[in-house]
């Protein structure tokens, strides 16, 4: 994993802190700390299979950190295994041997991951009861694999998801609507096999809500359809969406098409859910190496969510309230924060959260000797961008005037990555093979 960091004072210790972050989130290792095989007998955190018992052992999942996840259990299940399909990002695959890897796009679903969501169902829907299918779930599962409702087509898919990544909505709202357009998401894929379904999850949602990791393809689904059109009324992009979804959606809330399916249902008694690995683990991680570094270190208990820019603000703030002796932390300090902020894009800038994160945080800290904050995108890409994040300091805003810079202007254009890339201020760390939500440091020297 080659780690880039902007030319500071700060560079070494923000290295150590990063990488030791993106290191416990490594789904690799996450896995083999819950799925263990000893002989026939295959433990999966607390349960335990015997798999003399199933007659076909079968890996299907999507996700960014699909491919890592699945080499591992590729390990752990060795003969047993009789193959399986995952989807990843494009850019994302890695070397397998008895599991198929296809590569489709994200965030805005793609007629590969329309043809990949079409196979992955029809393998899990000639499984029985006598089989065991284990579900490999990520961040990015949701637009991995698109597979629409009748008289939704891809494009279709595609307008909403850009509608629904530019409005603001949280993970969450996302998932509701995505959910009542698939055939898959929702607990459908679930109601697509009689096997016996475990799921391995690598957490992107912050809370660890299962409905809503991957949009739940094996999960029962509180959500409604009219749940679903409030969302799109409520973040203005309802009148907006191709008629065809909105057809269905209404359809839906008559009673006309059916439901997901809900708790309590019986299909789901036969279905186990792990959680991996989260962003907890990795803010742990980072939080370790920031003390043994010599820093004083505060984690974080609540996560930073909402508009990027505010929380970006917010959390800077904290440098300048430091710095008036308002607090009991003293220099060198590090505070390790994660979460999942939204940026809500007018216009067609360019850049992502944790970029407009360090921007607006870049303002707040303008001044302040020797601190720094840096926000990174675990999963190495940032937005639509090749670039994780950014580190700012407090004399960013004056280097930006040098350049002929304008933060506040990028700012309000969601236009960040040209002015981070014009200051060599980028993160950058290729795909690393994981996602476990965003990773931010506020650390004074």
């Amino acid at each position: 994993m080659p780690l880039t960091l902007p030319a500071s004072p700060a560079r070494s210790i923000l290295r150590r802190v990063i990488e030791a972050g993106l290191r416990a989130a490594d789904p690799a290792h996450a896995l083999l700390n819950r799925v263990h095989r000893t002989g026939h007998r295959l433990q999966v955190g607390r349960r335990s299979y015997d798999l003399r018992s199933f007659d076909r052992v079968v890996v299907v999942g999507a996700g960014k950190a699909s491919a890592r996840m699945a080499q591992a259990l590729e390990r752990v299940l060795g003969t047993y295994l009789d193959g399986g399909l995952i989807v990843v990002k494009t850019g994302h695959r890695l070397p397998t041997k008895r599991i198929t890897v296809v590569e489709a796009g994200h965030p805005v679903p793609d007629h590969a991951g329309l043809q990949a969501a079409k196979q992955l169902r029809e393998r899990v829907s000639e499984l029985g009861a006598r089989d065991l299918l284990i579900v490999l779930l990520s961040g990015g599962a949701s637009s991995l694999i698109p597979a629409p409702v009748a008289g939704v087509s891809l494009a279709d898919k595609q307008t909403l998801t850009q509608l629904l990544l530019r409005s603001g909505a949280a993970i969450q709202e996302i998932n509701v609507v995505r959910k009542h357009l698939s055939t898959i998401k929702g607990g459908r894929l679930a109601e697509a096999t009689h096997a016996r379904i475990v799921t391995l999850i690598l957490s992107d949602v912050i809370g660890d809500e299962l409905t809503a990791i991957g949009s739940g393809p094996t999960t029962p689904d509180p959500s409604t359809y009219r749940e679903a059109i409030a969302i799109m009324k409520r973040r203005r992009i309802w009148t907006k969406a191709p008629a065809s979804i909105r057809r269905h959606l209404q359809r839906g809330e008559r009673g006309d098409v059916s439901e997901t399916p809900k708790p309590g249902a019986a299909r789901f008694r036969r279905v186990q859910h792990e959680i991996i690995g989260n962003n907890e683990i990795a803010l742990a991680a980072a939080a370790q190496a920031a003390t043994r570094g010599g820093l004083r270190t505060v984690l974080f208990s609540t996560p930073l969510v909402g508009e990027a820019s505010r929380a970006g603000t917010a959390f800077a703030s904290l440098a300048e309230h430091l710095s008036k002796g308002k607090g009991m932390l003293r220099r060198p300090y590090c505070i390790v924060a994660g979460g999942e902020t939204t940026v809500t894009v007018t216009g067609q800038g360019k850049g992502g959260r944790a970029q407009e994160f360090a921007a607006a945080a870049a303002c707040e800290i303008a001044g302040l000797h020797k601190v720094w904050v840096a926000a990174v995108g675990t999963d190495g890409t940032d937005g639509p961008t090749d670039v994780a994040g950014a580190v700012v300091s407090g004399g960013t805003v004056d280097q930006a005037k040098l350049e002929g810079v304008d933060f506040r202007r990028a700012l309000t254009q969601h236009n960040t990555y040209p002015a981070l890339h014009a200051l060599k201020s980028h993160i950058v760390t290729g795909p690393t093979g994981t996602n476990v939500n965003d990773l931010y440091l506020l650390l004074a020297l």
